[in-house]
């Protein structure tokens, strides 16, 4: 029986794409069985998916907030509903456990698009004043166009909706391609959009990098926004300065974790582990470069083996016992256990480190200790389930360490130190700084990285904003 052909979401409805003969199979990450045949969109539909969103932001460009408020809730309301049906695309494509997904993810993207919903209603500029003599000023905030869109693998869906939901609230219209392995649950989100939004308000288009780059080349588009891998990134940066298109990059992460000799043990490795080996350690902010200082190094380290061994299993993401599932897709498989293949000599695999069963991309939780700070696996994202734990002897070591990589996304540091917390608080060159907790995030505070981790922001008003323009208009006032 031949796989079904998915379709591109362009201006309200499905429709094939031009090249269907040039489509791939899209593969089931715990089976390694294909289940649909994803097309490779060319330059003529993302053509016709910006002209379908240039002539959308026309009118939804000057909607009121309250009819683009209401249009968010009515998406969120309907999403909820239909919670079930995404978390099942979702499982398929990503291999996440399908238990913990509706709670996790789905009803999670539910409130942040609720938020954004609300943040339409009060996105305000500056106060009216006279800077001159006989005239006033005021800020107009405006949306800034049409925004061509890149979502990753590893959060299909809650990655679609950090992207689309500001952008419209904002009165944006946008053009968003999905991963190419992970494509299902951001069409049903299109499909779900377009009942409450005009025509062309939301397209998506699918396809691989080549389709990427022709978003980012197309004239219309005034901004793009991807998150992805540094290298994408820098490479739609190049792109985008050609045309000098806005850019707002979400990249990679090497979070530190930082753990002083005061903190909670058990609390902690309890809370690393959870934060390290979720959705299979594929998460740019994962808890997953451990700094021990030296006094407890050693007793961290067999807690944290242990608590693995006992607590963390990885399997069918349809048993509900599984903690998590395969990684995504075979490049993801092969890069990881490269990284575990190629450790170098001074490295101890205290856990893991190979794979689970013979079908499905399946990888043992993984512990590694005794790596130095200049190795590979220190330096650069692995993007999977392994944990590295090294040790510091003091303050200024444990932040030379953190600091000591060319991201800048998230970190932790524990202790019961407040002094302590704070001065790392202020010195780690990371956009987010948890204390005794690492991983939670809330609709109402930022998300963004500085360095190789990119620039702009996720979430927050600071995020909302960053789907608008910012206007000065100055009348004369004088007789």
């Amino acid at each position: 029986m031949a796989e079904p052909i998915l379709k591109n979401f362009i201006d309200g409805e499905y429709v094939s794409a031009s090249g269907d003969d040039a489509g791939f199979d899209v593969i089931d990450p715990a089976t390694e069985k294909p289940y649909a045949v994803s097309p490779v969109s060319g330059a003529a539909d993302v053509d016709r998916a910006f002209r379908a969103a240039e002539a959308a932001f026309e009118t939804w460009g000057e909607t009121t907030p309250a009819e683009r408020q209401l249009a968010l809730f009515r998406i969120a309301d309907e999403m909820e509903r239909r919670a079930d049906e995404f978390a099942d695309l979702e499982s398929q494509d990503t291999g996440k456990p399908r238990a913990s997904l509706v709670q996790d993810e789905i009803l999670l993207s539910v409130d942040q698009i609720r938020f954004f919903a609300g943040a339409a209603r009060v996105l305000e500029g500056r106060s009216a004043g006279e800077y001159m003599a006989d005239h006033t000023s005021f800020v107009r905030r405006e949306p800034v166009g049409v925004i061509g869109q890149v979502t990753p693998w590893n959060y299909p869906l809650n990655m679609a909706v950090w992207k689309v939901a500001p952008a419209i609230a904002a009165g944006n219209t946008t053009v968003l391609k999905p991963s190419d392995t992970t494509p299902q649950s951001t069409l049903l989100l299109a499909e779900i959009a377009a009942e409450f939004l005009p025509r062309g308000v939301l397209n998506v288009v699918t396809g691989d990098r080549t389709t990427g780059q022709a978003m980012v080349q197309h004239r219309i588009p005034q901004m793009v926004s991807i998150t992805g891998s540094v290298r994408a990134g820098m490479e739609v940066a190049g792109t985008a300065a050609l045309d000098l298109k806005r850019v707002h990059l979400e990249l990679g992460g090497k979070a530190p974790v930082i753990v002083f000799g005061d903190a909670d043990i058990d609390k902690a490795v309890q809370g690393i582990a959870t934060a390290g080996y979720f959705n299979a350690g594929q998460d740019c902010t994962a808890a997953t470069r451990v700094l021990v200082h030296q006094s407890v190094h050693d007793a961290f380290l067999a807690a944290m083996v242990a608590y693995v061994k006992e607590n963390v299993a990885t399997g069918d993401p349809r048993d509900e016992s599984t903690f998590y599932g395969p990684v995504n897709n075979a490049t993801q498989f092969e890069r990881v256990m490269g990284v575990i293949g190629a450790l170098p000599g001074n490295a101890t695999v205290e856990t893991g480190g190979v794979r689970r069963g013979t079908t499905g991309y399946y990888i043992e939780p993984t512990v590694v200790s005794g790596l130095r700070q200049d190795d590979d696996a220190i330096q650069n994202e692995i993007f999977g389930p392994v944990i590295t734990v090294q040790t510091f002897t003091d303050e200024a070591q444990a932040l030379a360490y953190a600091n000591g990589v060319q991201y800048g996304l998230a970190s932790s540091v524990w202790t019961k130190d407040h002094g302590r917390a704070m001065r790392f608080a202020k010195h780690l060159d990371f956009g987010c700084v948890w204390i005794n907790t690492h991983i939670p995030l809330v609709a109402e505070m930022p998300h963004g990285g500085f360095k190789h981790s990119g620039y702009g922001k996720d979430l927050s008003m600071y995020g909302f904003e960053d789907y608008t323009r910012i206007k000065h208009v100055m009348s004369y006032i004088g007789d």
